[in-house]
């Protein structure tokens, strides 16, 4: 079933040592509220969706209609917002946060971001071409990428010829990413090799499409408030425990302490009748002395 993904800041590239020696390369992505703002519905939109919002805008820096639209989701202003179509099955109600346990260790997702903007380049570095010869034959012109057209006929360059031009600052998606790290406490999520964009952007974590959708996955997020009412219940079933097993050796040590005194009056009852056996025949000796 289609889910939500997640919007996350690109911190920056680290390693990971593992358990058994090896070293991995990791690029550590942080989510930063990431909250629902909207939902999108069929019935009165055509589509089913999430909009996410990520981050913190200041109030000032966001204009009159996006302020009244996270002041009706009752969430401060976002800083990046995002959609993502998900199953009728999948909503999540506005207002929900997201935290990183949404992903596990070993799965695979595609990472969407903005690449970094390299300008204006050349044949060679923006399409791989090889470039003319450094020697005989070429003067100057040795990375240029030679003719771009035919002859009279057609008489024009077709549109979309690999020429030297803007590169970069566009949409790139990595797929297939594997995450080798989640820390839902410090909400980030570490996952093996380099994606798009620089650091400080803002990328986009969707489930991989190439890859079977795994059994284990949490439906429809990882949501803090979920993830809370859990703990919340497993602290009070601890607490309960604890009162039990306090009961339980209260109760132990009620019937020891019961036992030892029974034992005690027993002794002590034994010991009477053992003092009142030797009067016995004391008093008969001094009758008969008598």
């Amino acid at each position: 079933m289609l889910r939500s993904g997640i919007i996350a800041k690109k911190m920056g590239m680290t390693r990971v040592f593992m358990d058994d020696g090896r070293q991995i390369p990791v690029t550590v992505l942080q989510l930063d509220k990431l909250q629902v703002v909207a939902t999108r519905t069929s019935d009165l939109h055509g589509y089913n969706a999430v909009q996410l919002g990520a981050g913190t805008a200041k109030a000032k820096r966001t204009s009159q209609a996006m302020r009244g639209h996270f002041a009706k989701a009752n969430v401060e202003p976002k800083r990046k917002v995002a959609e993502f179509r998900v199953a009728p099955e999948n909503l999540i109600e506005i207002g929900e946060e997201i935290t990183a346990d949404h992903y596990f260790e070993g799965q695979f997702v595609d990472v969407s971001g903005t690449s970094i903007g390299k300008g204006f380049q050349g044949a060679m570095k923006r399409h791989n071409f090889s470039g003319l010869r450094a020697s005989h034959g070429v003067s100057i012109s040795h990375r240029s990428h030679g003719s771009t057209g035919q002859c009279q006929d057609p008489g024009k360059v077709f549109k979309g010829k690999k020429m030297a031009g803007h590169m970069g600052a566009a949409k790139v998606t990595t797929q297939n990413l594997q995450v080798v790290k989640t820390d839902a406490d410090r909400g980030i999520i570490m996952i093996k090799g380099a994606v798009p964009g620089s650091k400080g952007g803002w990328v986009t974590v969707k489930d991989a499409v190439k890859k079977p959708t795994p059994e284990n996955v949490i439906y429809p997020a990882a949501l803090r408030s979920a993830g809370e009412e859990a703990k919340r219940l497993a602290d009070e079933a601890a607490a309960q425990a604890a009162a039990e097993e306090a009961a339980a050796a209260e109760a132990a040590a009620a019937e020891a302490a019961a036992v030892e005194e029974a034992s005690f009056e027993a002794a002590e009852a034994d010991i009477a009748q053992d003092k009142a056996e030797g009067a016995a025949p004391a008093a008969d000796k001094k009758e008969g002395e008598e």
